[in-house]
């Protein structure tokens, strides 16, 4: 299976929508939980980026490893910080987090792009 990560965060937003208009309730509390845990504090933002790659990788969540990914493309970081995480999530993870963290790769250079 190919997977292209800008095609899987573009159908997943669209799905997300439509949950919004099922159940606003529970996606407005996630969405505020999410800007809450990302905005900058004692911790930056790509900090907190790198940190949610990470976790992504560790639970094998495609649409997650898309997600950070661009959030951290759109941040601005480098291939090798970029990289330099992805040994981390190998690290915790094992031979798992070294598959996603294959396609981790795959997705900041289609975002990179």
């Amino acid at each position: 299976m190919t997977k292209n990560y800008q095609t899987l965060t573009t159908e997943i937003t669209q799905q997300l929508g439509k949950l919004s208009k099922d159940i606003p309730d529970v996606m407005q509390n996630f969405h505020g939980l999410h800007r809450a845990s990302g905005k900058a504090g004692v911790l930056d933002k790509k900090t907190k980026e790198l940190i949610a790659l990470g976790i992504s990788i560790a639970t094998r969540c495609d649409a997650c490893i898309g997600f950070h990914t661009k959030a951290l493309v759109q941040l601005g970081i480098t291939r090798e910080e970029f990289t330099e995480t992805l040994g981390m999530a190998i690290y915790m993870g094992g031979g798992p987090s070294l598959m996603y963290a294959a396609d981790a790769l795959k997705a900041f250079e289609e975002f990179s792009e």
